[in-house]
């Protein structure tokens, strides 16, 4: 496994990439970057003249993540050249958000197969019910972990856009299988929420629009909560109190679900995934440490699947929401995964509006908010 970066900052155009490509014999390249770099009408061929030979995926951001940190309207370039491992890839657009389970369904089809050790799926950010999605993708795969995420548009929540080859759009689901026994696959998952209140049973709710919890209008619980000062923000500020679902029968946190919209004539509160009625939630609040934390509980899970004493890549999506928590000092968590990880380690990935990643210690994978996600991929050359 080779892997290669390239990087232009917020001041920086394509124009000022360096003139011989880095691995221009790369399999697969990904890039992430703000929205605008997105709009750029020569970001496809250039990148398809850097890279020949490469299958090149990637969407827009809330912000891109690098080994030293975190930046902003910048675009970073990450080229893989596998050396035993075999990829197939494939995308699709949306046809509507209804459709997101039969469309994970179909995409998974097309990569099934004996050999298929890991998938890595990049959505549409707005357009897409990340749940529904995943749900279709293990209805045919099963355990085999998917890892990637949700595109971004800063804290616009506007408009997201993905790449594939010489496609620039918006609404696509792009899938890469990855095959082979020389793959080197592992997954980590932190929080770094902390449960707050008693906990709340989903009496009704319509996959993810929540309208009660114990028999009452959920939105009005929800804002005695957090208060009304933080109620008048809403949804923004509810980046800030995001909710636990409980594992069933226990005190563990199972997922985060983070607010999307709130709807006064309802009283319903509408989340980033599903929240399944019978569920028991719990409020949750933190704070930077904690968070930070978190992302370092991520990539210990990944330590304790795989040796990083050899060249790998981490792909670290995490969300939009603990960006706004931690704002400016958002890169200690970054920097705590690159420190844990390693040098051997490369990263990349980006802040997104929903993560894909197996629970933590399970082959279950499910959609995340408020999480950092990582996944991490190398060779065994001699397996």
């Amino acid at each position: 496994m080779i892997v290669r970066q390239e990087l232009l900052n917020a001041k920086a155009a394509l124009k000022d990439l360096a003139t011989a490509s880095p691995l221009p014999s790369a399999s697969l390249v990904m890039v992430f970057g703000a929205r605008e770099r997105f709009n750029d009408s020569k970001l496809a061929s250039t990148l398809k003249a850097r890279y020949p030979s490469a299958q090149i995926i990637g969407c827009s951001t809330a912000g891109e993540i690098t080994g030293t940190g975190v930046m902003d309207d910048s675009l970073q370039i990450t080229a893989v050249q596998w050396e035993r491992t075999v990829q197939r890839v494939t995308h699709t657009k949306m046809s509507s958000m209804q459709d997101s389970f039969g469309t994970g369904a179909d995409l998974a089809r097309q990569l099934k197969s004996d050999e298929l050790k890991a998938v890595l799926v990049y959505s549409d950010g707005l357009h897409v019910n990340g749940s529904e999605l995943l749900e279709g993708f293990k209805s045919v795969l099963g355990n085999t972990p998917v890892m990637g995420g949700m595109a971004g548009d800063g804290f616009n929540f506007s408009k997201t856009l993905q790449l594939f080859n010489d496609n620039v759009a918006e609404g696509l689901i792009i899938a890469v299988g990855l095959y082979g026994k020389h793959l080197i696959a592992a997954t980590g998952v932190g929080r770094g929420w902390k449960p707050y209140g008693p906990p709340r049973k989903v009496t009704r709710s319509n996959k993810n629009v929540v309208l009660e919890l114990d028999g009452k209008p959920a939105l009005p619980l929800y804002n005695m909560y957090i208060g009304a000062h933080a109620a008048k923000g809403l949804p923004g500020s509810g980046l800030n109190f995001p909710l636990a679902v409980m594992e069933e029968g226990k005190r563990d946190v199972e997922k985060i679900r983070t607010i999307l919209a709130v709807d006064n004539a309802s009283n319903s509160l509408t989340f980033a995934g599903n929240v399944d009625e019978g569920a028991t939630v719990r409020l949750c609040q933190s704070n930077h440490d904690r968070l930070v934390e978190g992302a370092g509980d991520a990539a210990h899970l990944v330590t304790k699947q795989a040796s990083t004493n050899q060249t790998g890549l981490a792909i670290c999506v995490s969300c939009v929401g603990r960006k706004g928590v931690m704002a400016d000092q958002v890169a200690d968590e970054v920097k705590l995964v690159q420190q844990i990880l390693g040098p051997q380690t490369t990263l990349t990935g980006f802040y997104s509006y929903g993560e894909f990643s197996p629970r933590p210690d399970t082959t279950d994978s499910v959609l995340h908010n408020q999480t950092m996600t990582i996944g991490y991929l190398s060779e065994n050359l001699i397996a």
